[in-house]
């Protein structure tokens, strides 16, 4: 038999999660003790797990499930990566465990109280080019007197560095701006890859469980403070992936 892996808890959250969860394929989440630790575990009815949207969704399910569980109890799960799936519980207790417990257990007292949000901000940059020639008249004036000229290779390409410089300062001035607000309400950040080109920024934001209403609404309020011209994803209940680290020591 096979098991697929969810999360790590400290073992004395078991008497506290209730009835059982489903997991993955429709299979019960059970928990397994390798002390210090309990694994949250399902019976794996696969090799290997797709990263496909059903299976993610189900295992960021019972992440959220356990996470909404253990929340009373300030206790937050270390979540393991997506498709993790082991043939016995010698293998993850090596693998996991073995050589940083010490490190574990301080990342589940560190997580302890906290949750982690997150904060995509996306963008027209055809829109705000348009804004900013709007609002910058020497910028304007340079675009306007090449329209309908031919150019050469090496003028097309400095008016494409000054346009494509100003909406960088752009974009720093946002994220400045966003990050001036929200890192005073956060302990730690992080900042995370630009997944499409229309979007402007994308950060993660580890806070107190009750500082999540005053979070929401700063980030309502910069959204109201830019006029609402950029489309803000504000995701309060996730798994705290950026804050943990299960590499290898």
């Amino acid at each position: 038999m096979a098991f697929y892996l969810y999360a790590l808890l400290p073992e004395t959250v078991r008497p506290w999660l209730g009835e059982p969860l489903t997991g993955l394929d429709g299979a019960p989440v059970h928990l397994q003790s390798l002390a210090p630790f309990l694994v949250a575990y399902s019976e794996a009815k696969q090799t290997r797990y797709l990263a496909s949207r059903a299976n993610l969704l189900g295992h960021e399910k019972v992440l959220e499930t356990l996470m909404q569980r253990l929340e009373p109890h300030r206790v937050v799960p270390l979540p393991l990566q997506f498709g993790l799936v082991v043939e016995d519980w010698e293998s993850p207790c090596q693998e996991l465990i073995e050589g940083r417990k010490d490190g574990l257990l301080a990342a589940l007292a560190r997580l302890a109280g906290k949750r982690e949000v997150g904060v995509k901000i996306l963008w027209n940059r055809e829109e705000e080019l348009q804004r900013l020639l709007a609002a910058n008249a020497p910028l304007q004036q340079q675009r306007n007197a090449l329209m309908g000229k031919i150019l050469t290779v090496e003028e097309a390409i400095a008016v494409g560095q000054v346009l494509e410089a100003a909406l960088e300062e752009r974009q720093q001035e946002i994220i400045d701006r966003f990050l001036a607000v929200l890192q005073p309400l956060s302990h730690e950040m992080v900042t995370g890859e630009l997944l499409t080109e229309t979007m402007l920024y994308n950060g993660a934001f580890l806070i107190d469980l009750e500082k999540e209403p005053a979070f929401a609404e700063a980030v309502e309020q910069l959204d109201v403070e830019f006029g609402r011209q950029y489309r803000i994803r504000y995701n309060n209940y996730t798994a705290p992936y950026n804050f943990v680290s299960l590499a290898e020591p």
